[in-house]
């Protein structure tokens, strides 16, 4: 049942997304990021425990995981910090929108720097992906400096193309696992890579924002949400992608978008025009096609 697994995984990252902007009237944007992290090394690393303790067959370690890993969990802290800070310039819902076409600027990095070219559906589809683009950014009206004011397309899409280079860094990393189940490998890649992750946050923070390091923590009940969240989700699409091969799973997984229309209704009372519900469909046409055709 990988689309049932699919369905939680997008639920729960619909879930800490939005609790993630909640945290905005506590914490910095910077502090709001750093929850995922510190909340969900525990956890993950439990997991791991877990494995050990039932017997689970662990994989070698080749030196090149470590600093692979590292790089895509320093990629995925600076991607949360944008993906914030796109909530932040305009909403939840938009922001949301303009970090999805990941899978677009994942293809378009294959392209300039792998030199795998798209196929003529792929290439369609990244045309679509830019007209909705253009127009969410624009609301439909004539395309101006204005429009990028805001600031939320160009935090999105850069939170957008961070997230995309993360996942290829932890695609690279985990290859470097020999031996042990497709999942054995997930949790412990997860749990590394957010042991890192809280070490180069949290000390960031302690320099630059020490304030924040102790609000994370005084408000642990909202936080650990956030990290309980982060974890869930990321052992559902682990587990999806061990049921089914990952382009369908990351096709599907776009319903996250319908999941985050949704809570932006009717949890934040965020109201849309009609041209950013037209844009953001050919966003997701776009991001689906380029998955399937690409």
């Amino acid at each position: 049942m990988w689309w049932v697994v699919t369905l939680f995984a997008a639920g729960f990252q619909t879930s800490r997304t939005a609790m993630q902007h909640r945290l905005r009237s506590l914490l910095s944007v910077s502090g709001a990021g750093f929850v995922r992290y510190v909340y969900g090394a525990p956890l993950a690393s439990a997991a791991v425990a877990v494995a050990a303790l039932a017997g689970a067959k662990f994989p070698s370690v080749a030196v090149s995981f470590w600093p692979k890993i590292a790089a895509a969990g320093l990629a995925q802290i600076v991607a949360t910090v944008f993906l914030i800070r796109a909530f932040d310039a305009r909403d939840y819902a938009t922001g949301t929108v303009f970090s999805k076409t990941e899978v677009v600027q994942v293809s378009l990095f294959s392209l300039v720097f792998l030199r795998e070219s798209l196929t003529l559906g792929g290439y369609v589809s990244v045309v679509v992906c830019l007209v909705g683009i253009v127009l969410l950014v624009t609301k439909g009206k004539r395309l101006s400096k204005e429009a990028f004011a805001d600031g939320a397309a160009t935090f999105g899409l850069v939170a957008g193309g961070l997230f995309g280079l993360a996942a290829v860094g932890i695609r690279a990393a985990t290859k470097d696992l020999a031996g042990g189940s497709s999942v054995v490998k997930a949790i412990i890649a997860l749990a590394v890579m957010n042991t890192i992750q809280t070490i180069l946050h949290g000390g960031y923070l302690i320099v630059r924002e020490p304030g924040e390091a102790r609000l994370a923590l005084i408000h642990w009940r909202s936080s650990a949400i956030v990290g309980v969240l982060s974890v869930c989700g990321s052992a559902c699409w682990a587990l999806a992608f061990v049921l089914k091969n990952a382009a369908r799973v990351r096709t599907f997984g776009q319903v996250e978008l319908l999941f985050t229309f949704t809570v932006s209704h009717l949890i934040f009372k965020e109201r849309h025009a009609r041209a950013e519900y037209l844009a953001s469909a050919l966003v997701l046409l776009g991001v689906i096609g380029v998955a399937l055709l690409g």
